[in-house]
Formats: structure tokens, C-alpha cells, sequence
């Protein structure tokens, strides 16, 4: 072995260790979503009559398209099934994959970890080696066990096996993309910042290439994302798409490399700006919004600007039901209103799920402060530990509630243009602010672990997922009533939001004070964690 990859192993076996319940929670997720997906796609279209039907509605709404991608093979029940999860859970996993790259490479680097490690043999490019090593693993296991799980599910094998190498292939861009990232910036936040920004810029090439007629223009095949659209599982199974990721792999893996090369331990490519000479900085607040404004106002741009989309997509709800018996259903539910409310209550859900999102990595900035020693240079001055945890908490709370706020506002403006009713900006408003308590539940959740337990605090994403699953499969599962119910995002009301929903709202306000509580009480009582 080249002296440069000494203890590429060691690093391999570490990142494992470290990963040891995050990978295996999100290879199991993806895995289940895809079984759940065929299984319930084998149950809604038992014909071929009823998936042309389907298909052949979502492929002539321009929005659903844009969103999600074309259905090549109408009568295909792959086909069908998957069309959300071909381009947008690509686009997911993407972002998975760039979270686990950056944190094995720069964000060790960021901390002073990888500098700690290299007292003993380690080699330059072992870090960056042993990142890459281990996300192509979870990649090929992720493609592997999911495309098993499609065939269990009663999905054609040959097509199974072609839907889960085209996840594996876009993880595997991605995350060589996040290697290359990491070299060119001294930080992990801004290397995880341009990593995602390519994210969004190829699945807006691929939305833009997909709405070409007949077919995908070059735009699509200039995306990633795209790539993975037009292996076409199911739908004639293109194995030779499959080359192209894999050879954009090979082109950025020895790119950052050979980036790695020129720069020195702690630096990047481009060098970073000196700060202001003098600080304005007023107290532990202040430093909590001077940490995090940025990051959350990246989210607040990426949920305007869904949201536009997502609400501008009622006035296509009704196209998406052509037949018959589906119309004198939703007649007799109460019209289209009622369809447009519908649609619009789970699109906000899904927001909501995704605010809580952003609550538990605000919250687990706590933790990261922590690690990295800030934390214990801040209360060897007057700072007090509650103001400290606060300062963090309080700013993740008040996020949730602006993210959410955008969110109504813009599902509610995108949607009242689109069908011309003024009255779903206030509705949708209010809808998208009920979801706020259920969010704050998960985000207090985040609190208490960092407060009794700061080394697992990776487990609140497992619970959020965990409540995402249950809201989602947790019908299709059979599970238990009681099981499904300890999911906040279940008691959330939807919309339209009555005077009746006042109760749940309080249950669950006063749920996330007494987990705040709790997760403030174990912070008082424990000694720093390393």
C-alpha cells in the first residue's frame, strides 16, 4: 500500500464503528420504502387499464412531471409505483451520502480529529479514502438490499435489480462530489453547502430536460438525477445508462486526490475571508444566531421555493383522478375543494416533517458545539449552561416556526393564484402553523438526548424517521393503533384547521416543554462530553 493510504483501514473500521447506527438506519429505510412502494403500488393498479390510466394523467400534467419525472411504459406497475422515488429519493440518498462524505473528511478535518490521528502512521489520503470506501459499501449494500426488497414485493427481478443499481450509482456521484468539495473549502458546513447546491442544480436540469416533448432533451442528460431517470427500470431496463455515473465517479474520485495533494491539513483550495477586525458579537444569543442564521436561511429559500411549486399543483389535482368512480368519489366527499384541501393537507404534512428536520439539526448543534470544545470555553466565563443550551435551543424553535410560516404561505399564494380562491392563503397559513407543536415534540426530543445522552444523539434522527415510517407504511404494516399514535405528527391537525384542534395543539405544545424540561435537567447534571 502507497505510504499516502496508511491506515486506510483503521479509518474504515473507525468511520464504522461511528456509523454504526445511522447507515444501518438509513439502508433499512430505504429498503422498507421500496417494498412498502411495490406493494402497494401491486395493490392500487391491479390492471393494466388502471395504470394507463394513472400514467398517462401524471405524464400530461407539466408540474407533476417537472416534479417527479415521465412514466416511459404506461402499463408498467414498476413504473408506476416508483415514479416518486426514481428522481426525488435519488435526490435524497444524494444528500445522505454528501452528509456522511463531508463528515468522514472535512468536518474530522474541521474538528482537529484527523490532526489527533495523524500523531501515529497515518497517511494524507487515507481519510478521504476511507470515506469514499465506506459509502460506496453503503451504496452497493443500499442498491442491493433495496432492489431485493422491490422483487419481494412483486416487482419484476430483472427491473428490481436495475431501479437499485441506478440509487447505488447516484450515491456513489455524490458522494465523489462531497470528496471533491471537501477539498476546495477549509468548511465542512460550506463544503456540504455547495455538495447540496449541485444537488438542487441537477434535479432542476432534470425537471427543465423532462418536460421536453416527446422525451428528455439534453438537459436531462446532463443531471445525475437525470441519469438515474433514464435507466428506465421497469420500463426497458437501459443497463448501459448505468456507465455514466459510474464513469463521473472515476473522473471526481482521482480529482479529489489529486486536490488533496495541494493543500495542506485544515486548509482549502480556496482560501477562506478573514472576519471583521473587530467583533460585534452581544453575548451567547448573539453568537447562537451568528452560528446558524445562514444555514436556516438556506432552508427558509428551499421552502419558499417548494412551496410556490407544491401549491401552483392544485389546479392539476383533479387530472390526476379521470376516472369515473374516482369523480363521483370526490363529488360526494364534497367537490374539488375538498380534493385541493386534501392534497394540500399532505403536502404540508410532508413540510412539517421537514421543518422537525431542520429543528433536530439546530438542536444537535449543541452537540457539535460541544465536541469540538467551543462549548467549554464559553462557560469558563459567565455564561451559564442554561443560557448557553438556550440560546441554540430557543433559535431551533423559532426556526421551526418561521420555516413552517413560509411554507403556508407560499403553498397558500402558489395555490390561490393557480385556481383563483384568495381565501386558501390564510387556510394554508394556519394549516402549515399547526404543524409546529408536532415539530417542537421532535426537536425537544433532539434536546433530551443531548442532554442525558450527548454520544447518541444521532438516535433523533432514528426516531424521526421512525415517526416518518409509521405516518407513511404504518397502515400498510397493520401496525397497532397505539404504535402509530405515539407519532406527534399523527395528533397534528390537518387542514382545514377547526376550533376543535385547539386540545391537540396543546397536548403537544406542552409534550415538547416537558422534553425540553427533561433535556435541560440532564445538560445541569452531566459533565462535559468530549
Amino acid at each position: 500500500m502507497p505510504e499516502t493510504l496508511a491506515g486506510t483501514g483503521v479509518l474504515i473500521r473507525l468511520g464504522l464503528r461511528r456509523d454504526r447506527w445511522m447507515l444501518p438506519a438509513w439502508i433499512v429505510g430505504f429498503a422498507l420504502t421500496a417494498y412498502s412502494t411495490a406493494r402497494a403500488g401491486v395493490e392500487l393498479y391491479p390492471d393494466a387499464t388502471s395504470r394507463i390510466e394513472a400514467s398517462t394523467a401524471l405524464n400530461a400534467t407539466a408540474s407533476m412531471v417537472a416534479m417527479f419525472g415521465r412514466i416511459y411504459d404506461p402499463g408498467s406497475i414498476g413504473a408506476l409505483s416508483l415514479i416518486k422515488y426514481t428522481a426525488f429519493m435519488a435526490a435524497i440518498l444524494a444528500v445522505l451520502m454528501i452528509v456522511l462524505a463531508v463528515r468522514h473528511t472535512r468536518g474530522d478535518e474541521e474538528s482537529g480529529r484527523l490532526e489527533l490521528l495523524g500523531g501515529g502512521r497515518l497517511g494524507r489520503d487515507a481519510p478521504l479514502a476511507a470515506a469514499l470506501t465506506i459509502s460506496l459499501g453503503a451504496n452497493v449494500l443500499l442498491g442491493l438490499l433495496s432492489a431485493a426488497a422491490l422483487a419481494a414485493g412483486g416487482l419484476p427481478a430483472a427491473g428490481s435489480l436495475a431501479f437499485g443499481l441506478g440509487w447505488a450509482a447516484t450515491g456513489m456521484v455524490f458522494s465523489a462530489v462531497a470528496g471533491v468539495a471537501a477539498q476546495l473549502t477549509a468548511s465542512a458546513r460550506a463544503a456540504t453547502g455547495i455538495s447540496v447546491s449541485i444537488v438542487a442544480v441537477t434535479y432542476a436540469l432534470r425537471a427543465v430536460g423532462d418536460l421536453a416533448e416527446p422525451g428528455p432533451s439534453a438537459l436531462s442528460w446532463l443531471s445525475p438525477i437525470g441519469w438515474n431517470q433514464q435507466i428506465r427500470a421497469f420500463a426497458g431496463d437501459r443497463w448501459w445508462v448505468l456507465a455514466l455515473p459510474v464513469a463521473l465517479s472515476l473522473v471526481l474520485v482521482p480529482a479529489a486526490f489529486a486536490l488533496r495533494a495541494r493543500r495542506d491539513l485544515g486548509a482549502g483550495i480556496a482560501a477562506g475571508r478573514p472576519g471583521p477586525a473587530v467583533g460585534s458579537l452581544s453575548g451567547v444569543w448573539g453568537l447562537a444566531v451568528r452560528l446558524q442564521y445562514r444555514v436556516l436561511l438556506g432552508w427558509a429559500v428551499a421552502f419558499v421555493i417548494f412551496g410556490v411549486v407544491i401549491g401552483s399543483l392544485v389546479s392539476n389535482v383533479a387530472e390526476l383522478l379521470s376516472s369515473p368512480n374516482a369523480q363521483d368519489l370526490i363529488k360526494l366527499l364534497g367537490g374539488p375543494r375538498a380534493l385541493t384541501e386534501a392534497f394540500l393537507a399532505a403536502e404540508i404534512s410532508i413540510m412539517g416533517l421537514l421543518a422537525a428536520a431542520y429543528g433536530v439539526s439546530a438542536a444537535n448543534h449543541l452537540r457539535s458545539e460541544e465536541a469540538a470544545g467551543h462549548t467549554e470555553v464559553l462557560l469558563g466565563t459567565a455564561t451559564t449552561r442554561f443560557r448557553w443550551a438556550g440560546s441554540h435551543f430557543t433559535f431551533a424553535l423559532a426556526g421551526v416556526v418561521l420555516l413552517l410560516f413560509l411554507a403556508g404561505l407560499s403553498i397558500g399564494a402558489g395555490a390561490a393564484f393557480a385556481v383563483n380562491d384568495a381565501s386558501l392563503l390564510g387556510r394554508s397559513t394556519v394549516a402549515a402553523l399547526a404543524q409546529v407543536p408536532a415539530a417542537w415534540v421532535v426537536t425537544s426530543l433532539a434536546l433530551a438526548v443531548f442532554g442525558w445522552a450527548p454520544r447518541l444523539t444521532g438516535a433523533a434522527w432514528g426516531l424521526l424517521l421512525a415517526f416518518v415510517a409509521l405516518g407513511e407504511f404504518g397502515v400498510l404494516w397493520n401496525a397497532p393503533n397505539w404504535l402509530m399514535d405515539l407519532s406527534p405528527f399523527r395528533h397534528s391537525p390537518l387542514l382545514p384547521v377547526g376550533s376543535g384542534d385547539g386540545a391537540a395543539l396543546g397536548v403537544l405544545t406542552v409534550a415538547a416543554a416537558v422534553l425540553a424540561a427533561f433535556g435541560f435537567a440532564g445538560w445541569r447534571r452531566r459533565d462535559l462530553a468530549a
